[in-house]
């Protein structure tokens, strides 16, 4: 590896100084490290040719800004989590050198995640476009009333919500926003859509999962008032009545090196408190014949 980028959280000291003493590593093993700050809602520079790995400092929300930015040049991320554990930002600063040892001896893995493409349309035209990892969100105001929200699946009408929202997650996204407005939690490298209400007003509108190839058109009818599109939390728009939102999976994929230290289950023990402590494998507890010992 002869270039890669460290982009560091902007304002968060810890996250600048651990970026900076990696920067300085890395030079004294020949190799070019470019250090860049980033900050969700704004651009960020433009990346060098060659770059090979870009490094995140920071945690999981900088992930989400850096994978919206760069995610379409395929080159892979790792994240660095300065604080607590991410779902994205695997390595802990505890575990970075032994780390980046791996990865100049390129014995590294990446995994591919699927991304989402939201597009929001006015009068017919689309008057915005993003990729975003996690979720497209559509949320009314705290005095607004109930929105109708009208979902077609390929030109093919599904049905009409009335809820307080909507949310569209890829399998990464699923323990984000949409666990919280209690969705599924899907494996992160599963090629599928989520289409989950928030707070329905009838009880027989559950999530659904749908395949990768699917696109989703949602209708907001003329009335709907103080309604807003938010991309991975960070980014937004207001919907005015009458618009149109539509969201595909990606042309591109995220890129996204995993840690050699814990696996996906083990994050979700951690990050859930799921425990082990007194949970019998009933693998230990049967016989050859599965009756039991």
């Amino acid at each position: 590896m002869k270039r890669l980028a460290i982009i560091t959280k902007k304002h968060k000291a810890a996250a600048w100084d651990a970026g900076r003493a990696l920067q300085d590593w890395f030079k004294e093993r020949g190799v070019e490290a470019l250090h860049l700050e980033n900050e969700p809602d704004l651009q960020v520079a433009p990346l060098p040719p060659e770059v090979e790995l870009i490094v995140v400092m920071g945690g999981d929300g900088t992930i989400l800004s850096v994978a919206r930015h760069y995610g379409q040049k395929g080159i892979p991320l790792l994240g660095v989590n300065v604080g607590g554990l991410g779902f994205l930002t695997e390595v802990s600063l505890d575990e970075l050198y032994p780390c980046m040892e791996r990865v100049l001896a390129a014995q590294y893995q990446v995994e591919e995640r699927l991304m989402l493409t939201a597009t929001l349309f006015r009068q017919g035209r689309a008057i915005w476009e993003e990729h975003v990892l996690n979720d497209a969100v559509i949320n009314k105001g705290a005095l607004a009333r109930i929105a109708e929200l009208t979902i077609w699946i390929d030109g093919e009408y599904l049905t009409t919500y009335r809820a307080d929202g909507l949310i569209i997650a890829t399998p990464t996204g699923s323990t984000a926003y949409t666990l919280s407005a209690g969705g599924p939690i899907v494996f992160p490298t599963l090629r599928h859509l989520i289409l989950l209400p928030i707070c329905p007003h009838t009880l027989s509108n559950r999530p659904i999962i749908l395949p990768e190839s699917v696109t989703v058109g949602v209708s907001l009818d003329d009335k709907g008032q103080d309604l807003y599109l938010t991309l991975d939390g960070q980014v937004g728009q207001t919907i005015q009545p009458g618009d149109r939102m539509e969201v595909r999976a990606c042309p591109h994929n995220l890129k996204l090196v995993i840690s050699p230290h814990r696996s996906y289950f083990q994050i979700l023990r951690t990050k859930l408190g799921w425990g082990e402590i007194g949970i019998a494998n009933p693998r230990n507890d049967l016989g050859e014949d599965g009756a039991g010992k």
